[in-house]
């Protein structure tokens, strides 16, 4: 008996739009967060609904708008890289920034072995979501693509290798990478050595391309080693350089994690940073102006990154005309210690 009493006293659709004095449709597009509302109508509708404490029942209008005010990011990578490196956390950032004010709500997906992506795809595809983000694909990846086939709005931070995506945000990585390489030859290094990233990324071949770009320009050679982007990557990087140029005089890593690991071996071998070794890395972390020195890096603005993803994929979802679909960041370099 007090459950129904309570049922029968729930606020109801018309009592809101009575109190506001508006019509139901008018209550119902202030609900669903159409532009469609006069600033008038849409203040006296937000009154009516916290004078009567009214609350959508979102399984209904689910059903009606088709819509699950949900949002994924699907991360490519392992809980530990995702926890470990400070990308991520001001991807996030900037994400629910830009949610906040929209109601919808952010859901978190890591996915790596092909079981856990054919998983993912199937929950994806299922009407589950209203949209999805992706950052840190590798390779040739289906996914984008198979939710676009499916109608499902989709957004990427970075562009793999071998991708057309409808949408994506991106820093100039090459230019960034190209301007850190060039600074170091002002500087008068000659050996100027380079940890890059996973190449079945578009962020380490355009990384790598800017270092080469200005290498090439200046007529020096080129010492390359492979990381993927982790800290300890770095290390193993640096020590690999060591071994094939005890004479290198610089440094470029492709992020600041390998940047740091690469510090710690330099300064293991007894070189000194930056006299005997330079080292500039790419990102501007937190860590950086923190390090022994503090490291030169070329900085990008994550949560913008993240905060112009949410936008895109905000304006796909409402149906909205997107001018911009592809959206690059610029990048500039912040001298430190370290170089």
């Amino acid at each position: 008996m007090t459950v129904r009493r309570a049922q029968q006293a729930r606020p109801t659709l018309e009592e809101v739009a009575a109190r506001a004095g508006v019509g139901r449709g008018t209550v119902s597009r202030v609900i669903n967060g159409s532009p469609r509302v006069s600033a008038q109508a849409r203040e006296a509708v937000l009154q009516a609904i916290d004078e009567l404490g009214y609350v959508p029942n979102r399984a209904a209008r689910t059903l009606v708008t088709r819509r699950t005010d949900t949002v994924a990011l699907v991360v490519a990578e392992s809980e530990q890289r995702l926890f470990d490196e400070p990308y991520f956390a001001g991807i996030i950032r900037g994400i629910s920034s830009e949610l906040n004010a929209t109601g919808l709500q952010l859901l978190l997906a890591l996915a790596q072995s092909p079981d856990e992506y054919a998983r993912l795809e199937h929950y994806l595809t299922g009407q589950h979501v209203d949209g999805v983000l992706l950052t840190s694909l590798h390779g040739d990846d289906p996914l984008p693509a198979k939710l676009e086939a499916s109608g499902v709005p989709t957004v990427l931070g970075g562009c793999p290798p071998g991708l057309s995506p409808v949408s994506y945000v991106d820093v100039d990585n090459r230019k960034g990478a190209r301007l850190a390489t060039e600074y170091l030859l002002e500087k008068g290094r000659r050996r100027i050595a380079a940890i890059a990233g996973p190449q079945d990324m578009g962020v380490g071949v355009d990384r790598l391309a800017g270092y080469r770009d200005a290498l090439a320009a200046a007529g020096m050679p080129e010492l390359v080693a492979y990381g993927d982007f982790s800290e300890s990557s770095g290390v193993t990087a640096a020590a690999e350089l060591l071994d094939q140029a005890p004479d290198m005089d610089a440094v470029f890593a492709a992020d600041d994690p390998m940047a740091l690991g690469a510090m710690q071996v330099l300064q293991k071998a007894g070189l000194r940073i930056p006299d005997d070794v330079a080292v500039i890395g790419f990102e501007d972390s937190a860590r950086a102006p923190l390090a022994d020195p503090p490291l030169t890096t070329v900085h990008q603005s994550v949560e913008n990154m993240g905060r112009e993803m949410a936008r895109l994929l905000i304006a796909r979802i409402r149906g909205e005309r997107v001018t911009d679909p592809v959206v690059i960041l610029e990048t500039h370099l912040v001298l430190r210690a370290s170089a």
